[in-house]
């Protein structure tokens, strides 16, 4: 049975982030199914004007299901309320109350998001952690399934002998992928690597728009310590020059002060990084500590700049957790499998027409 589906989002579809890539082959994969999939994009504005959608906003017609990507949440409580034709299910990503600022900024986006995640009808979440928070917050009984991100889009990476190989280089190479937002923690990693004595070099890859404030601090940082020798800019990149920066690092390092799931660090694993993120959210069920990668606390730099010196120092250790995130990498679920779980719940989740 195809489905005639709705994906509401917010901007383009093509945009590059770990979320946006998993509502992206999401689609993809439904279509290649035979189902209908109908993109609704709401514009990009701040929180506030967000809001404001609930005056105007309705839910298309002629649906059998819609998927909301949580990430919409502030424009869409009015529209979700009341009865509606078909059952309404949200992609949740991780909550915005959940990531680190003032607690009475959380507290004001904890309402709003309760309220929002109250309206909706069945969840598909990212991982056990965001599915945790989100049951935590509203108690859920709804129907749910967890479905973890793609992670395997570019197969075979590298192979075990290449790994020895590049860990011979004497430059530590630190990859950082992510947009340059201040959530995913740049601060910390130019920070650890100021006084670095041991020979690193750092490429940064993501956005330098997404919050240009930020992005504009982060470079003016570098510029004013001197690291200009040592860390690169690169903007976004995909494809072929993104899987060379890969190839080419010995260790990814997302000091993020919150991921829902955390596709980079398994994407990185996949070409034998070790990753080295924080223990808030859902890294610690992909990184294990000591063993395939390390966990820090948010804005740990000092604990960062250890873990550093270690990998650039001792190769043995470095190469012993490359392995290792290797072969972590190669036990995650096929993005066909968890598209294919999807698929069956939100089928599920149709009601027969009369």
């Amino acid at each position: 049975m195809s489905m005639n589906i709705g994906f509401i989002i917010y901007g383009s579809l093509d945009t590059l982030s770990g979320g946006y890539m998993y509502d992206r082959m999401l689609v993809e994969y439904l279509r290649a199914q035979g189902d209908s999939v109908e993109i609704i994009s709401l514009p990009w504005r701040n929180y506030a004007a967000h809001l404001t959608d609930n005056f105007s906003f309705k839910l298309p017609e002629n649906l059998d299901i819609l998927i909301q990507d949580e990430l919409n949440h502030p424009s869409l409580i009015a529209a979700n309320s009341g009865k509606h034709p078909y059952p309404i299910i949200s992609l949740v990503h991780h909550l915005r109350c959940s990531e680190l600022r003032p607690k009475w900024q959380n507290d004001f986006y904890r309402v709003v998001e309760k309220k929002y995640l109250q309206s909706v009808d069945g969840f598909v979440f990212n991982s056990q952690t965001t599915k945790g928070v989100v049951n935590g917050l509203i108690g859920n009984s709804k129907p749910e399934v967890v479905a973890y991100p793609p992670t395997d889009r570019f197969g075979d990476a590298i192979s075990e002998e290449e790994i020895l190989e590049r860990s011979k280089k004497k430059e530590l190479r630190i990859l950082f992928l992510g947009n340059i937002i201040e959530r995913k923690g740049l601060h910390t990693l130019l920070e650890a690597v100021k006084d670095q004595r041991l020979q690193v070099a750092v490429d940064i890859v993501g956005s330098l728009t997404t919050e240009s404030s930020y992005a504009n601090q982060m470079q003016e940082f570098v510029k004013t310590n001197n690291l200009s020798s040592l860390v690169t800019f690169h903007s976004s990149l995909n494809n072929e020059p993104l899987i060379e920066k890969l190839k080419h690092a010995h260790v990814l390092i997302v000091p993020s002060s919150y991921e829902g799931f955390g596709i980079v660090y398994l994407e990185g694993m996949a070409f034998g990084l070790p990753a080295i993120g924080t223990t808030a959210g859902a890294a610690g069920e992909i990184i294990e500590h000591g063993k395939t990668g390390c966990l820090i606390e948010p804005n740990d730099s000092e604990t960062l700049a250890t873990h550093i010196s270690q990998l650039a120092s001792d190769r043995n250790l470095l190469t012993e957790l490359s392995l290792n995130a290797r072969k972590r990498y190669m036990q995650q679920p096929s993005w066909i499998e968890t598209a294919n779980q999807i698929r069956s719940y939100l089928k599920s989740m149709i009601v027969p027409k009369v």
